[in-house]
């Protein structure tokens, strides 16, 4: 007769294995592109107005917002479009390469990518708030450093992947 009943020791990772599986990407939580190009286009237009960052701007195409919702859909678990389509993270930190950014601008740049959050409606719960602004305050330092021009070339060759409160395990 075979026992019909799993061990119970095994109960726990199989459950937690199962809640892994169900748990949405933050790219898929935040309602996709639509969502972040919903978000990139508020967030633009008010930097476009904006004494402290209007300047490193100035010469932005404008289609730029979309790449960058683009390129934050990939971050945050999305279609991997940016690399695909844009050349990846060695082509985004090109864009950052000697335009020195200040930390009152980087600190601007969050402020404004936090309004735009507000305005545009997206999820409010803690839980999303807290990996995306982790991302966010992230990315920006990420970006103010790459910016200096004594900055040599990054290591780095591939979109760090961000999930639920931290970076995905294994991405350096």
């Amino acid at each position: 007769m075979t026992d019909q009943h799993q061990d119970p020791a095994q109960a726990p990772a199989q459950d937690e294995a199962r809640n892994q599986q169900q748990v949405p990407t933050l790219y898929e939580w935040i309602g996709g592109t639509e969502a972040l190009e919903r978000l990139t286009e508020a967030f633009y237009a008010r930097v476009r107005k904006d004494e402290l960052l209007a300047p490193l701007f100035a010469h932005m195409d404008d289609d730029h917002p979309q790449h960058v919702a683009t390129f934050l859909g990939e971050v945050l678990g999305g279609p991997t479009r940016y690399t695909e389509q844009h050349g990846g993270y060695p082509h985004m930190v090109s864009r950052h390469r000697g335009r020195a950014i200040k930390p009152e601008q980087r600190a601007r740049w969050v402020e404004l990518m936090l309004t735009a959050m507000d305005e545009v409606g997206l999820p409010e719960d803690a839980e999303f708030r807290s990996a995306f602004v982790g991302y966010i305050e992230f990315g920006s330092r990420r970006a103010m450093a790459n910016s200096q021009p004594d900055v040599g070339p990054t290591r780095r060759t591939t979109i760090k992947k961000w999930g639920w409160g931290e970076g995905v395990p294994g991405e350096e």
